[in-house]
């Protein structure tokens, strides 16, 4: 079985606003705490939030990973939260309707066409109406669904925990081909590398450290590349890869490294040495990417790093630019930094902290918390 070091766990931090390398950025409160000071007004200001998930007997630490979807058509938030339930939030907070699954979830949504694909932590990929929560088809994959389904042509392409990637056919749900690496022996890192589709070749990452590209239609390998250099634990390749106009992927091994490689060979452009990169995003000539204790800046074309910001023992999750911000989850706090200069503008704790990548829909940002609560921002500012 494969067995899994929990980097993104750390231990309760009792002293209030405590953030490693962030001490210095005051935190903020929120509806559900006895503090109701309200953050500065040039970031943002809470238009409504509501709260989904009931708090169990002695749960510890509780942790949202999914990122909340947006139901493009209807507008209404779809969440999937650590007691197994998929809801549909209508704007303002109510909730339309639900449906019960057999386990907590590590990714979210896809909503596209009326159709929300969930990714179960229960084994099953779901296909509901978006609109009335009814069940159209699920597909039985038998392993733990880990990232949020990516639709490329008639499929939805779909990983699991166990280094599977999974095409189903988006009408039916009928398999229609899968790709399996062999996990490593020992520890790997809890994470998991989201599809990306272009022209036609899936690029995907897995936890034996290699990159590889697949025909989109048959699942075959046009070429693999191996990113875990010298490293023999925490090889994992859990960065969605990102590709930039000039046909140049961007990926990282969290032992192995940061790369640059060309998307039609997987030839290395360039590489950095810098560890525990697990989400990337790339914008113009800007690559930022978020790991264990930092978030870095670099020049996309050459790898050059630009800034660095310390996030001391936290884990930064999956960045979003928002209105001229990083917008930042750190397990104990949503970060907005400047993606100029690095610098930390707030950092705003909703109660237990955010893990969940924000979705921004429009000058909107809808944000889950590790307590179960959906929360809806209004965020202030220029740039998009």
């Amino acid at each position: 079985m494969k067995r899994r070091a929990w980097k993104w766990w750390v231990g309760a931090v009792a002293a209030a606003g405590l953030l490693g390398g962030c001490s210095s950025v005051s935190l903020y409160g929120n509806p559900v705490s006895s503090d109701l000071r309200q953050p500065p007004s040039d970031l943002f200001e809470l238009a409504w939030w509501t709260p989904l998930v009931e708090p169990t007997a002695w749960e510890y630490a509780p942790r949202e990973f999914a990122a909340p979807a947006v139901d493009p058509d209807s507008g209404r938030i779809i969440t999937l939260t650590r007691d197994g339930f998929i809801r549909s939030v209508a704007p303002g907070g109510e909730v339309a309707w639900d449906f019960k699954t057999g386990n907590r979830f590590s990714a979210g949504a896809l909503v596209h066409e009326g159709i929300a694909y969930i990714p179960g932590g229960d084994g099953f990929l779901y296909a509901l109406d978006a609109r009335k929560g009814e069940l159209k088809w699920k597909y039985a994959a038998g392993e733990a669904l880990a990232t949020t389904p990516v639709l490329a042509g008639s499929f939805v392409l779909v990983a699991s925990e166990a280094d599977t990637l999974f095409a189903v056919n988006a009408e039916t749900g009928n398999w229609a081909w899968q790709y399996r690496r062999d996990p490593p022996s020992g520890f790997t890192i809890h994470g998991t590398s989201t599809p990306l589709v272009k022209d036609g070749t899936v690029y995907l990452g897995f936890s034996d450290g290699y990159l590889v590209a697949l025909e989109l239609e048959t699942g075959a390998a046009k070429w693999e590349k191996s990113l875990a250099g010298g490293a023999t634990e925490y090889l994992d390749v859990d960065t969605q890869p990102v590709l930039d106009d000039a046909g140049r992927l961007y990926v990282a091994s969290y032992q192995g490294g940061l790369y640059a490689l060309s998307a039609e060979t997987g030839d290395v452009e360039w590489t950095s040495s810098v560890l525990g990169v697990t989400s990337l995003l790339a914008r113009g000539e800007i690559l930022f990417a978020t790991g264990d204790g930092r978030l870095d800046a670099y020049q996309a074309e050459t790898g050059r790093l630009l800034w660095s910001h310390s996030l001391g023992e936290r884990a930064g999750r999956a960045p979003v630019l928002a209105r001229g911000m990083l917008l930042v989850p750190n397990q104990r706090a949503l970060l907005f930094v400047d993606p100029r200069t690095g610098q930390s503008r707030l950092a705003w704790n909703p109660g237990e902290g955010v893990s969940a990548a924000p979705n921004v829909l429009g000058s909107t940002a809808y944000i889950l918390s590790n307590n179960g609560y959906l929360y809806a921002l209004r965020l202030r500012g220029s740039g998009g």
